[in-house]
């Protein structure tokens, strides 16, 4: 089992933690990571372009000028790709670019990047977070306090306090246990995870 270090909220160590290896400690699968952040990142995607083809160009219906005779070259519509004001060549139209990916390779994409973070020493674990009131000042205090860069701060329940506290730190994000995903574990710089969380996963995952 893979053993961390548990902080308070001042950053000081008060304990250690055993993390499951059937959530924490998996044979990483690099393909399915990164199926699934390809997969995040498409789902994500408006795909709303759209340009008009020569077929739906407003004009162009009838023969500019006549086949033989003009010493121009021969031109057929107005509309013709080459002509300024003429359709786009294979022009893009709306379309869905999200794809599914299995269940079970989500589970193991997802118990994959906790992994990595793990072996990579980027896992922080909380005894607890708790504010009093929502102070951007008081969150950014805890971070530095434990040195957390680019943190993903995973909580167990939606606490108002604490996700309006850090919505506007511009490289922290919070995140509910139950909604974890490759893509933001893969991103952040270090994971920090509060013991409510880490349960929570652990139940849900394990």
């Amino acid at each position: 089992m893979a053993n961390v270090s548990v902080y308070n909220m001042e950053g000081k160590e008060v304990g250690k933690m055993d993390l499951n290896d059937a959530v924490f400690g998996v044979e990483i699968n690099e393909h399915l990571v990164h199926m699934a952040v390809v997969q995040h990142l498409a789902n994500k995607r408006q795909g709303t372009q759209k340009a008009k083809t020569r077929a739906e160009v407003s004009g162009g219906g009838r023969k500019p000028w006549r086949q033989k005779g003009t010493g121009h070259a021969r031109q057929g519509s107005t509309r013709s790709p080459q002509w300024t004001h003429g359709g786009v060549v294979f022009a893009p139209t709306p379309r869905d670019y999200s794809f599914k990916l299995n269940k079970k390779e989500k589970r193991i994409a997802l118990k994959s990047a906790l992994t990595s973070k793990v072996q990579d020493g980027k896992v922080m674990v909380l005894d607890e977070l708790k504010l009093d009131e929502i102070k951007t000042k008081k969150f950014q205090q805890v971070l530095t306090n434990l040195n957390a860069k680019k943190a993903l701060v995973v909580i167990k329940e939606n606490d108002k306090n604490i996700v309006l506290s850090a919505r506007n730190i511009p490289d922290a994000q919070t995140i509910v246990a139950d909604s974890i995903n490759v893509y933001d574990i893969m991103k952040a710089g270090t994971v920090v995870l509060t013991k409510d969380s880490v349960a929570k996963i652990e139940e849900v995952y394990a």
